[in-house]
Order: C-alpha cells, then sequence, then structure tokens
C-alpha cells in the first residue's frame, strides 16, 4: 500500500516500471490493489473516459469513478451520463462547486463573464472545476485521467505516469498513447454509451457556452475557449504534472 505522504515523481517512475508489459485492465487492477480506497477516476463522459469507465465498471474495480458538475453542461452530456448509469448500474459520484462562490461570481459579473477577459474565464473555471476537484483529490492518491497525447499540442510530451505536486497525488493516463480511431473503435466493439455531440463536429466538450463545434483539419481543442487568442485550451485541471517515465 503507497500512502499519500510516500508520494513523488520516483513513485510515479517506478510504477511505471513496475506495470510495463500490463494491459489497461490489468494496470487498473494493480493500482486498485496498490492504493486501496484511495483511487479515483475523473469522468466529463468524453470518449476516452467513456472507454475507461467501462473498463472499470466491467471488472468491478474499487475505483471511484466521479464527475464535475460545473452546472453549465450540454444536455446531451447528462443524457449520457444517464445511459452510462444505465447501462452498467454503478454509482458516479457527481461533485458541486461551492454555491457561495457561484452566487457571489455571478451576481457581481454575470452569467457569462468569462467571455470578457481570460482572467475572468478562468476564475469561472477555478470556481467550477479546479476547487470542486481538489476537495476530492485531497483524500486520493492516485487519480485516473482520459487524457491522450493526441488531443492538443500541449499534452503531446504527456507520460503515462505523472506526478502532480500541487494535488500530491499520482495520475495514471492509460490513453496516453491512443489514437482517437483506436478510442472510437473500443467503444463501438464495446457497445459503450458515448456523447452524440462527438458525431456533430465536437471532438471535446466542455461547458456548453465554452464549448463549439469545430470545421475538418481545425486543431480538435479550437473550439474550446474559442474567443482566446492564446494557444493553450486548458482549464486547470491538467497543468501541474511533472513527467517521470
Amino acid at each position: 500500500m503507497i500512502t499519500k505522504e510516500l508520494l513523488d515523481s520516483r513513485i510515479a517512475s517506478n510504477l511505471d516500471r513496475d506495470t510495463q508489459g500490463m494491459s489497461i485492465e490489468e494496470t487498473l487492477r494493480y493500482l486498485s490493489e496498490a492504493f486501496p480506497s484511495s483511487i479515483v477516476f475523473s469522468t466529463s463522459f468524453g470518449l476516452e473516459d467513456q472507454v475507461i469507465t467501462d473498463m472499470i465498471f466491467t471488472a468491478e474495480l474499487p475505483i471511484l469513478v466521479f464527475t464535475l458538475d460545473t452546472g453549465r453542461h450540454f444536455e446531451e452530456t447528462y443524457k449520457t451520463m444517464n445511459r452510462t448509469l444505465a447501462k452498467y448500474d454503478k454509482k458516479i459520484k457527481v461533485c458541486f462547486p461551492d454555491t457561495d462562490q457561484v452566487e457571489r461570481m455571478v451576481s457581481q459579473k454575470g452569467p457569462f463573464s468569462f467571455y470578457e477577459s481570460v482572467e475572468n474565464r478562468k476564475e469561472c473555471c477555478h470556481i467550477r472545476k479546479v476547487e470542486p476537484l481538489r476537495k476530492v483529490l485531497a483524500t486520493a492518491s492516485c487519480w485516473i485521467t482520459g487524457l491522450r497525447a493526441g488531443q492538443s499540442a500541449a499534452r503531446t510530451e504527456l507520460s503515462r505516469f505523472t506526478y502532480d505536486a500541487e494535488n500530491q497525488v499520482i495520475k495514471y493516463n492509460p490513453l496516453v498513447s491512443w489514437t482517437l480511431e483506436q478510442t472510437q473503435d473500443y467503444l463501438k466493439e464495446n457497445h459503450v454509451p458515448h456523447n452524440v455531440l462527438h458525431d456533430r463536429g465536437f471532438p471535446s466538450i466542455g461547458c456548453a457556452p465554452c464549448t463549439r463545434a469545430v470545421a475538418e483539419g481545425e486543431d480538435i481543442r479550437s473550439g474550446r475557449w474559442w474567443w482566446e487568442n492564446n494557444t493553450s485550451r486548458e482549464c486547470g485541471l491538467h497543468t501541474n504534472d511533472q513527467n517521470h517515465s
């Protein structure tokens, strides 16, 4: 058993070494035994997350599956969640932002303050996503994500195992080397529910006011916060990794 106090980049390197040659399913089981009652998986019900959810629920692994409900999701996202709950008959923990913080922000700045400046957008993401995530990770030692290296330029150097120093957790990115085609094929072969927005030009799906469809050939993250000119399309959930694998 690996406790939170012992976590550092060396543990990430050791886990990468120890799980070489294992399948994703085998690695998930290995981690669930190494981090009993302290391993979590965050899902936003995107394609990659649905693959991992299927692996966890099908194998009945003791891994907490949770989602961050920002209060601004697409209806299609909630329908995907509902179909997922029905298929597996498993619980998904729903985490909400702090009511007082949301009320204060919207009362002072209105419901669309994030369009007005990068600072406002980051504030909204922080309140609705980052803070609720931190509350979950405060009691976790291992965090499983659906990140792929091919999702954006900022993720091309991503490793299977990293150490998130700010949250003091080991991150496991099982699909880091998968292509979009591999992801889609898995979902089809295993009859896993997916968000229909993916079929309508939405490769990356976040909050409804902050996500649009993209044209063929555009970067798959270009539909997120499209009104901003900066090249980084991240909300703050995945910015503290130290790659060591």
